[in-house]
């Protein structure tokens, strides 16, 4: 058993100095910076700035090209064409899961994400094989990382034959939440789709997560809709919205009584902070009491080239997006890329108070803001009291392991 121990000369959110007790995996006391020579065990925080880890709300690492020789984008323009085309490249994609995500996760990781929330496809076109990896990966990096698993329709759950039976077997496995996707826009009959996903969320006790594309006052009824259901079926506080632009497209006024709804019941937004459509308005939604989270969706995919899956670069495009720049704000940015994505996954185990895991992220920066504004590269990650990334380099890569 590892002996109590402690990181030194730390400034958590970049405030005075202190020392940091690690005990059995978990912080212990805190207390001023003591100018005294390191003890046996102790971890030289070198005066850098700490924070939680980063936390990845929305990534779909069983889709990803990563580590592939570079593919020209080759989808249309519109969802169905998207899914579609995405569909023909797994279809024909011969690099398992474990390579192409493994080597994605490894990245993530060495950037200082920690926590992910991960949506894999229930297509019986791809039948559970797909599913299977992704579980058996979450397995092999359980020491590295937390990963929590969406059972996610991309193809349709309604219109879609077999689709629902592959669901239920992916939340018999341990899949932890529910997934849905535009209800209106994809199947076409918005009740017959909440009512099959909510009356799984209910069954299996599980949290729901609904990508909503659909736009303007179509994508605001189904706003509405789904906090019926979450009324309904008791779902308060394990309810996630993914993308919902329908939120930034018309104006607040419209929007705050749809807001107010979603605070009350514990409805929280994810969104990637996208340059070309209305995005969930981050300050508003915030002082209507609703958490807004980040993700990065798709990385180097089908749907998209872009994305590096560096969570603190995520922050840095939602403090550009809505032209943050003073120290509140970018602080606000970065709580959405780290306390807000646990709390919407329903984590209460992660921070940096008493008795949380000692899980940390160091930075050679002063500031919040700073870090934002620079993304060093030259990040350390602590978990559970154990450095696990030096400089951005993971230590002790899974993907040559058999």
């Amino acid at each position: 058993m590892q002996h109590p121990f402690w990181l030194r000369n730390v400034r958590p959110y970049g405030g005075a100095a202190e020392d940091i007790e690690i005990v059995a995996g978990r912080i212990g006391a805190r207390r001023p910076a003591a100018n005294l020579p390191l003890a046996a065990g102790d971890l030289d925080g070198g005066g850098r700035l700490l924070t939680p880890p980063l936390v990845e709300a929305h990534t779909h690492l069983d889709k990803t090209l990563w580590s592939l020789p570079w593919q020209p984008h080759s989808a249309a323009d519109n969802l169905r064409a998207r899914i579609d085309n995405e569909r023909r490249i797994l279809r024909e994609q011969t690099v398992p899961i474990a390579a192409r995500a493994g080597a994605l996760l490894e990245h993530c990781i060495a950037q200082g994400t920690q926590l992910l929330r991960c949506h894999v496809d229930a297509d019986p076109e791809l039948g559970w094989s797909h599913i299977d990896a992704m579980l058996a990966l979450r397995e092999r990096y359980a020491g590295l990382v937390d990963i929590e698993l969406v059972t996610f329709p991309q193809a349709g759950l309604v219109t879609r034959p077999g689709a629902a039976a592959l669901m239920r077997q992916a939340l018999e496995a341990g899949v932890e939440v529910v997934g849905g996707l535009d209800p209106c826009g994809i199947d076409g009959d918005p009740i017959a789709q909440l009512t099959q996903v909510f009356e799984l969320a209910a069954e299996f006790d599980r949290g729901v997560d609904i990508h909503l594309h659909d736009g303007g006052e179509l994508g605001l009824w189904q706003i509405a809709r789904i906090c019926d259901f979450t009324e309904q079926y008791r779902r308060q506080g394990r309810v996630m919205l993914s993308h919902a632009f329908c939120l930034g497209m018309l104006p607040w006024a419209k929007v705050a009584p749809l807001a107010a709804r979603l605070a009350a019941n514990g409805i929280s937004t994810v969104t990637t902070a996208p340059a070309d459509i209305g995005v969930p308005p981050f300050a508003e939604l915030t002082a209507a009491g609703v958490t807004v989270c980040l993700g990065s969706d798709g990385i180097r995919d089908a749907w998209s080239p872009m994305g590096n899956g560096d969570m603190l670069e995520r922050v840095m495009l939602q403090a550009y997006r809505f032209y943050e720049r003073t120290d509140e704000g970018l602080r606000a940015a970065f709580d959405a890329g780290t306390v807000n994505g646990a709390r919407a996954m329903g984590h209460a185990d992660y921070g940096l108070a008493e008795g949380k895991p000692a899980n940390f992220l160091l930075l050679p920066v002063q500031t919040v803001g700073e870090a934002i504004a620079l993304r060093p590269p030259q990040r350390t990650l602590i978990r559970h009291g154990r450095v696990i990334v030096r400089d951005g380099v993971l230590l002790g890569s899974l993907l040559a392991l058999p």
